[in-house]
């Protein structure tokens, strides 16, 4: 536990009441009132201010953080028979400069994300402005039977972004927030350009695992090919084990590919 906090790390108060009047400052708001959000994040300060702005503060522990994150990932990416695809940022400020613009391209293609406000810098902290979406529940906090009436949408989602020549990167449930009973991508991570057939057939994957546990096998498999062929089915197949071994995903990888497997066959 101690070691898990260093890596965090803690943002000074000082520094995140800065960051709060900076935030009222520029939004012209008279006062704030700020909740701090319960959240598993090792790359982010998140907070809501004024239930108006999600804000998120980066630190350079939090960028330090990604870089350990994205090297274990591309070492995962090479156990597949692929080079690694995830980038690192070089700065606090490039890490929330990168969402934001994310966030931008992902509402531009007509994802569902929230609606982006600006990134700052802040003493060398990176600052993240964000719409804030007060109550939500994430996808794999759903009983199965609502999350399978989502499943279609969340490939529609990553189809787009692919056909766009774009990648997420870090699909998992606590990425996808449900909100009065719609889709919100959040927190799309850096992929190599050049790399991008790799990190899309990973994406995949990555759906297609964190479906599986909640509706099954089958039924993921099935909503995938709404918008995914057979060929790019079999592809993600590839990725499947170094999915599994994240420890923010668990499902049953040979039942998986053998319900691909059917699938290319049939």
């Amino acid at each position: 536990m101690a070691f898990r906090r260093l890596l965090r790390g803690r943002v000074p108060w000082e520094t995140l009441d800065g960051v709060v009047r900076e935030v009222v400052k520029r939004y012209d708001e008279p006062a704030a009132r700020v909740d701090f959000l319960e959240a598993d994040n090792w790359l982010s300060t998140p907070m809501a201010v004024n239930d108006r702005w999600f804000v998120k503060v980066i630190t350079q522990q939090n960028s330090l953080v990604h870089a350990l994150l994205t090297a274990g990932r591309n070492l995962g990416a090479f156990s597949s028979g692929t080079e690694g695809f995830f980038e690192h940022f070089g700065t606090p400020y490039q890490m929330a400069e990168h969402e934001l613009e994310a966030t931008r391209t992902m509402r531009a293609l007509g994802v569902n994300a929230p609606e982006p406000v600006e990134a700052f810098e802040y003493n060398n902290y990176g600052v993240l402005v964000l719409e804030y979406i007060p109550e939500f529940t994430v996808l794999d906090g759903l009983p199965g039977d609502a999350v399978e009436t989502h499943a279609t949408t969340v490939f529609d989602f990553l189809h787009r972004m692919h056909d766009a020549g774009l990648a997420h990167g870090d699909f998992r449930g606590e990425n996808v927030l449900v909100a009065d009973g719609d889709l919100y991508f959040i927190d799309a991570t850096k992929v190599r350009d050049e790399a991008i057939d790799d990190a899309r057939s990973y994406d995949l994957a990555c759906a297609l695992g964190e479906l599986t546990p909640l509706i099954g096998a089958r039924a993921a498999v099935d909503a995938a090919t709404t918008h995914y062929t057979p060929a790019e089915l079999l592809a993600a197949r590839a990725f499947l084990d170094f999915v599994n071994i994240r420890p923010d995903h668990d499902f049953e990888a040979a039942g998986l590919k053998g319900e691909i497997e059917k699938l290319a066959s049939g």
